[in-house]
């Protein structure tokens, strides 16, 4: 976390929906985007669950302090504020999407031992999540390749300010208010988050640390999502990998009732289990 962060409470997120009643699912949307991402699985789950949609960090109507660095601890740390203020009784569902996966499992593997039942974690879900491993890591070469291809094209979109905006402008006017929110107020939280965050992370060991049913749900066009890496993921024990046909980074309607289905028990349409893969058609 940032030292002066350190030194003063974490802020608050903006909540943007808190609606209906029954067991949480809190939704943690990605980088360079805000609450929106959810607008499809919102009314989906509202008629038996209280879901609570948050602003991450830096995004949307939440505080962009003028300090921060972006790190996935400062990030966790304003959503463990969050969290804390709900004052909830009972584990919760915690959902991230893009970015917001990887701040969802920092703070289950943070909050995953002696925590109060509000703040614990019962069940992690993440969607579209982007997990590279170090290449200095990675022995095929292929998966290698793929991986050290990512991390360039993000570096390049940081450091290429003005074509990254004019190419989000001509993308976010294609899409819902919301879905994509990259300018220049969101400049600074999104390159930060993007090194800080998702070219440095520890999605894979977070993941490893946890004891809770871990779901991840993916679009098969999704071009975010490094299949080497999700393989490193895939086998682990505690892990149900769910692949949507037909669907790309966007959380649309076949990935939005896959989740929902998910957090209420129900087999998803397509679903990887652990160690092995069962393909089955796309979800409606």
């Amino acid at each position: 976390m940032t030292e002066r962060l350190r030194r003063r409470r974490a802020p608050h997120l903006f909540i943007q929906t808190d609606t209906g009643t029954g067991p949480v699912v809190i939704l943690v949307h990605g980088i360079a985007s805000t609450a929106v991402t959810f607008r499809k699985v919102v009314p989906l789950l509202a008629p038996g669950h209280r879901v609570i949609a948050v602003d991450i960090l830096g995004h949307g109507a939440s505080p962009a302090p003028p300090d921060c660095e972006y790190t996935l601890d400062d990030h966790v740390a304003a959503l463990a504020a969050t969290i804390r203020a709900l004052n909830l009784r009972e584990p919760f569902v915690l959902v991230g999407h893009s970015l917001g996966s990887l701040i969802a499992t920092r703070y289950a593997a943070e909050h995953r031992w002696y925590t109060p039942r509000g703040l614990r974690v019962a069940r992690l879900v993440l969607v579209g999540p982007p997990i590279y491993l170090s290449p200095t890591d990675i022995g095929d070469p292929w998966v290698r390749a793929r991986v050290t291809a990512y991390l360039r094209a993000y570096e390049f979109l940081r450091s290429n300010k003005d074509f990254t905006l004019a190419n989000a402008a001509v993308l976010g006017r294609l899409l819902p208010k919301g879905i994509l929110e990259l300018n220049e107020n969101t400049w600074t939280p999104f390159v930060k988050s993007l090194e800080h965050c998702i070219e440095s992370q520890t999605m894979v060991s977070d993941i490893a640390s946890l004891h809770v049913p871990v779901d991840l749900i993916y679009g098969a066009l999704d071009a975010f999502v490094a299949p080497g890496s999700l393989r490193v993921v895939e086998r682990m024990r505690h892990v149900n990998t769910h692949r949507v046909e037909a669907n790309d980074h966007i959380v649309r309607s076949r990935i939005a009732r896959v989740l929902v289905r998910v957090i209420d028990g129900a087999p998803a349409a397509t679903t990887r289990t652990s160690g092995g893969q069962t393909p089955a058609p796309a979800a409606g």
